[in-house]
Formats: structure tokens, sequence, C-alpha cells
């Protein structure tokens, strides 16, 4: 036997062999692309309880900057650097004593040397209604002194699978003695029923 004819006996040996593991590959990626639900909107309206002083804070500072020594009397605002952990009551009106609908638990870091504003790492989790059991995910900076702002909602569990879309924020309290703030939010959020 020549030496071209066992090459192509080689040939078309690999081309059997190739066959399958390529038509197996191509018939997984197609498997790939199915639809997933139907997009909806859905709008949502609700309060943010934080309190920063008391027996039980709702939000703690965990880290801070070695050197301190921007934060002083005169600048109660937390320093650069600054780590919080938040476990704040979502409520259905702006009255803390109100219905709690959910929680928001996470991070905030005090990310800005200009001006005061914190980079947002949070899970808005919702206790009760049609949404009980889901939860968007926020991941935003948010200039806090400001009484209007906005944050980017990024993603979400159960009924909130694959969110994207904002929250506009109102500060209706903000008392620096109490520690007590109260923020509204509207939110406007795209996601799948699946």
């Amino acid at each position: 036997m020549d030496t071209n004819h066992h090459h192509h006996h080689l040939l078309l040996l690999l081309l059997f062999l190739l066959f399958p593991l390529n038509f197996v590959s191509q018939s997984h990626a197609h498997d790939q692309y199915h639809s997933i639900g139907k997009e909806k909107v859905t709008t949502l309206h609700f309060f943010y309880q934080e309190t920063l002083k008391g027996d039980h804070p709702s939000a703690i500072v965990v880290a801070g900057p070695k050197d301190n020594t921007v934060n002083n009397s005169s600048n109660p605002s937390p320093p650069f650097g600054t780590v919080v952990v938040i476990d704040d009551p979502l409520t259905e009106g702006p009255d803390p004593n109100s219905k709690v609908v959910g929680r928001a638990q996470g991070l905030a870091v005090s990310a800005g040397q200009q001006q005061l504003l914190f980079l947002f790492a949070m899970d808005f989790g919702f206790t009760s209604g049609e949404f009980n059991g889901s939860s968007l995910s926020v991941l935003s900076r948010n200039t806090v002194l400001e009484t209007e702002s906005e944050l980017a909602v990024v993603g979400g569990r159960g009924k909130f699978r694959m969110a994207r879309g904002f929250s506009k924020l109102r500060t209706l309290y903000n008392n620096q003695t109490s520690g007590v703030i109260i923020v509204e939010h509207n939110v406007t959020v795209f996601h799948y029923e699946v």
C-alpha cells in the first residue's frame, strides 16, 4: 500500500470519528437558545427605614481607614473607605411602624474622596405580598446627601429573575441626632415571568 493511499484512509477514519462529535456539539449549542418566558414591567413603591444609633441599629460600621483624621467632630460624615453592613426594614408607608414588606441587606462603602457618596451592593428581599420570597439586586453609587437620587437594579431572584431597571430615591427624613433615615423608593424593573 502506498503512502498516499494510507494517508487517505487515515483522513477518512478521522472524518468519521469527528463527524459525530461535531454533530453532538452543534446540537448542544442549539439547546442553549430557548424561550425563558414573557418579559414584563413591574413598578414597586416602598420605604427604606435606617437606624444608625440606639440599642438595635440597622446599619453598622464594620471597617474603616487606618488614619481616621478625616472624620472629626466638625465632619460627622463617614470618611472615605468606611464599610457599613446594612439590614434595614422596607415598609409599606413612611411611618417606621407601618407594615414591613421586606429587608434591604448588604454593604455600603464610602467611595468618594471629593464628595460623600456610597457604593451600594444590596439585596431588596420581599417578605410579603405578590413578590414574597423574591428579591432585587442593586449595585450602584449613591450621593447620599442629595434629596433625590437613583440606584441601578442589576438582577434579581424568584419572580424578579434577570431583572434590570432603576429605583428613584427621595430622602424624606434624615435626623443626624437620632440617626434615623427614611427614604422613599419608586422602582421600575423589567424581568421575565418564568
